[in-house]
C-alpha cells in the first residue's frame, strides 16, 4: 500500500507565526493566555494547553489585568485593543499580515467619508476574523454568508464588497456577478477580492492530489472554515474522501482493498497530526 501525505497541506504562514510566538513565550514563562482557540484544531489546542497555553473568552479578558495575552492569526476588533490598554495587558499580536491589511482597508474605507458607505463582507457570521472586520466599521458592516442572503443588501446605496480571507473564490465571484446585475443605475459598486491565496491556490493542487489516490483522508478540525472549502474540493474530485479530526475516527473498512491512500488537511491542520494518521494506517496494515 502506498500512503502519501500532501506536501501542500499543513499550517499556513499566519498560523505558523501564531504558534511560534506562543511557544516562544511558553518556553520562557510556562504560561500564556490566548484569546480564543489559537487555531481551529482541537488536537493542536490540546497540545499547547499541556505546555501552558490557557484559552480565554472576551468576557474573561475584561477581568484580567497586568498579564500577557496572545491575539491569534484571525485578528481582533479595535475594542479588544482598548480593553487591553485599560487593563494594562501586554498584547502579543499574532494577527496574520493578510488579515491585518484587510482590516486596515475596511477601516480606511469606512472612515474616509463623512457619511459611511455600505460595507458588505462575504464571510461566516460570528467567525473570529469576521468579528474583527466588522469591528472596523463600529459594527455596521453587513455580513452575508452566501448568495442566498444577497437580498439583505440595499442596491440603491453604494456598495463596497470585501471577503473573509478563507472564503471560496468561486462563491465570491458569484456574489460579485449577482450584485452587478441588481445594482441600481448611478450607484457605485466596488468589490475587493481579499481571499488569501494560501487557500485559493491550494484548490487546484489538492484536487489533483485527491485524484491520484483511491482513498482520501482529510484531517481537519470541525471549526475550520478553509477546511470545509478544501474538503468539498477533495470530495468533488474523489468521491471516496472522508473528513476526520484524528486517527481515532478512521473506519478500518475504508482501508480494505486500497492500494493508494492520500492524507491531506486544512491550513489549520498540524503536520504531526497527519503523520499520526499515516502511522495508524501503517500499524493497522501490519496487524
Amino acid at each position: 500500500m502506498f500512503i502519501e501525505i500532501d506536501n501542500g497541506s499543513g499550517f499556513c504562514f499566519g498560523v505558523t507565526t501564531a504558534i511560534s510566538k506562543a511557544e516562544e513565550e511558553l518556553n520562557n514563562t510556562g504560561h500564556l493566555y490566548c484569546l480564543g482557540d489559537i487555531v481551529h484544531n482541537s488536537n493542536e489546542v490540546e497540545r499547547l494547553k499541556h505546555k501552558g497555553l490557557e484559552t480565554i473568552t472576551h468576557d474573561q479578558l475584561k477581568q484580567l489585568h497586568d498579564v500577557k495575552v496572545l491575539l491569534r492569526a484571525h485578528g481582533e476588533p479595535p475594542e479588544t485593543y482598548e480593553i487591553a490598554r485599560r487593563n494594562n495587558i501586554e498584547i502579543i499580536d499574532a494577527t496574520c499580515p493578510v488579515v491585518l491589511q484587510l482590516q486596515r482597508r475596511i477601516n480606511k474605507c469606512y472612515n474616509s467619508v463623512e457619511q459611511p458607505p455600505q460595507i458588505v463582507i462575504y464571510g461566516k457570521r460570528g467567525h473570529a476574523e469576521v468579528n474583527g472586520l466588522v469591528g472596523q466599521t463600529q459594527g455596521n458592516a453587513l455580513v452575508i454568508e452566501s448568495l442566498e442572503e444577497i437580498d439583505k443588501i440595499d442596491f440603491s446605496r453604494d456598495i463596497y464588497l470585501y471577503s473573509q480571507t478563507t472564503k471560496s473564490l468561486q462563491g465570491f465571484k458569484a456574489i460579485v456577478e449577482e450584485i452587478g446585475k441588481r445594482i441600481e443605475p448611478g450607484v457605485q459598486f466596488k468589490s475587493y477580492d481579499t481571499i488569501c491565496r494560501s487557500v485559493a491556490n491550494r484548490i487546484p493542487q489538492i484536487r489533483q492530489f485527491a485524484k491520484r489516490h483511491e482513498l482520501i483522508l482529510f484531517v481537519c478540525g470541525s471549526k475550520s472554515s478553509n477546511g470545509k472549502i478544501l474538503f468539498a474540493e477533495c470530495l468533488d474530485a474523489n468521491g471516496n474522501s472522508h473528513m476526520i479530526s484524528n486517527e481515532s475516527e478512521i473506519d478500518t473498512a475504508w482501508l480494505e482493498g486500497k492500494h493508494s491512500i492520500g492524507i491531506c488537511g486544512a491550513t489549520s491542520t498540524p503536520r504531526w497530526l497527519m503523520n499520526q494518521v499515516k502511522n495508524y494506517i501503517e500499524q493497522h496494515i501490519t496487524t
